[in-house]
């Protein structure tokens, strides 16, 4: 008679209200360029109990659990959820019919079952930084997007006239999967705690790649921890050492500074400014050409040709760049960069072989597109653009110093330091 009357009560207890579904209008698709899905919206069964409704032995009833759904935990993990002193909790938010009918083989009435939109990323964690994931917090309970492409466009993924109409971001699933295999196995080969790598097409500002590792599973991200949740190629900020050199140089070049490739440089000793001495790493302790000061990596030489240049046109390049201000992106997550706050005639020499100033990779990477594009810069975007819609931008340097600089910059690579 108890049990009756307790399922009795369960039953007139029940109903669709004990799961809170996500949404109450499907939240629109994410997919790349080729229209391969990377996030999409899906009727699921989600899997619940009310602990203090369980009539059976708790550690029986956590083993039956583990063992239908090993991937969720193991007897203990379950143990703890059904044991908890609360009158509600999940089991399992994503449970395909098969699994919700062998669980109600249990015959435990305190666990219940519901059906639920869910968030599914199929592509598990590619391009995890770029789709980012859905949520709620303590202070809103509200599902919205929390990370990535799914913040930056929470209102669009959510409007229901435009719910059938999914997102087509830059992103091609298949350069993306390359990079981040490529640079999966360099970060191992280096025992680095953490890598970075984004592909642009230079003419229109499109992000093809976006990799920041360590990844995290957007499907799972209760297990990313605050390494993971960081996108590197937009948040962090670095000295970027040598990869600054072409910039000065072009903003040599493109102010009458440096007119002739061949005129040469002191680099046969290390160079004093005061208390500070610039030296080389790749020393040729001889003078060197415009060439040869970037296929050695010159500090000396560039320090010298920054010297000329002087701060006011070195920081005038730098801000066309926008090196003053966050990443030019959707994405809300990105760093401020580190600016000098006075620019002494050091501070000039340092910043134009990539010291005294922090910028993020993605700036870099925007600087070298405009760099070889002809000079445009353009803010970067990780949706795709129609052909012939890319943003107007802004010249930054001459067409005739972006020619220059992709001759220079191929023979880093063929003869230079950029060999490998």
């Amino acid at each position: 008679l108890l049990i009756i009357g307790r399922l009795a009560m369960l039953a007139l207890d029940g109903g669709p209200s004990r799961v809170a579904a996500i949404s109450t209008a499907p939240r629109g698709d994410i997919v790349d360029r080729n229209g391969q899905q990377l996030a999409r919206t899906i009727d699921a069964w989600t899997i619940g109990v009310h602990p203090r409704r369980l009539l059976g032995d708790k550690n029986e009833i956590a083993k039956k659990l583990a063992d239908l759904m090993p991937d969720v935990g193991d007897q203990q993990h379950f143990y703890a959820l059904i044991s908890k002193d609360v009158n509600f909790t999940y089991l399992n938010r994503r449970a395909s019919p098969a699994l919700v009918e062998a669980v109600n083989t249990i015959g435990e009435p305190g666990i219940v079952f519901d059906r639920e939109t869910q968030r599914l990323y199929p592509q598990s964690t590619l391009a995890a930084h770029v789709l980012g994931y859905i949520g709620t917090t303590r202070k809103d309970p509200t599902v919205h997007g929390r990370l990535g492409m799914e913040r930056a466009l929470d209102e669009r993924l959510l409007n229901p006239a435009l719910s059938g109409t999914p997102v087509t971001l830059s992103i091609d699933s298949r350069v993306q999967a390359a990079m981040e295999s490529e640079l999966g196995q360099a970060m191992a080969s280096m025992q680095a705690r953490a890598a970075a790598g984004v592909v642009l097409d230079v003419d229109t500002g499109e992000v093809i790649s976006m990799v920041s590792l360590p990844l995290f599973n957007p499907n799972r991200v209760g297990m990313a921890g605050t390494e993971q949740l960081r996108n590197t190629v937009t948040q962090s900020v670095y000295e970027l050492g040598s990869a600054f050199k072409p910039i000065a140089m072009a903003t040599a070049i493109d102010t009458g500074v440096v007119t002739d490739m061949s005129r040469r440089f002191d680099a046969t000793a290390p160079l004093q400014v005061g208390r500070f001495r610039i030296k080389d790493d790749h020393a040729q302790k001889r003078w060197l050409n415009i060439p040869e000061t970037l296929i050695h990596s010159s500090n000396i030489a560039t320090a010298r040709i920054a010297d000329e240049i002087g701060a006011a046109r070195m920081q005038n390049m730098f801000r066309k760049m926008g090196f003053d201000t966050k990443p030019d992106i959707e994405l809300i997550e990105k760093g401020r960069p580190l600016w000098p706050h006075y620019w002494a005639r050091t501070t000039v020499m340092t910043t134009a072989y990539g010291h005294g100033i922090a910028v993020t990779p993605l700036h870099l990477a925007n600087a070298y597109a405009t760099l070889v594009n002809g000079g445009i810069w353009r803010p970067t975007t990780l949706l795709k653009v129609a052909p012939g819609k890319a943003p107007q931008g802004r010249r930054v340097i001459s067409p005739s110093t972006s020619a220059r600089l992709r001759q220079l910059l191929r023979l880093i690579v063929t003869d230079g330091t950029g060999r490998k």
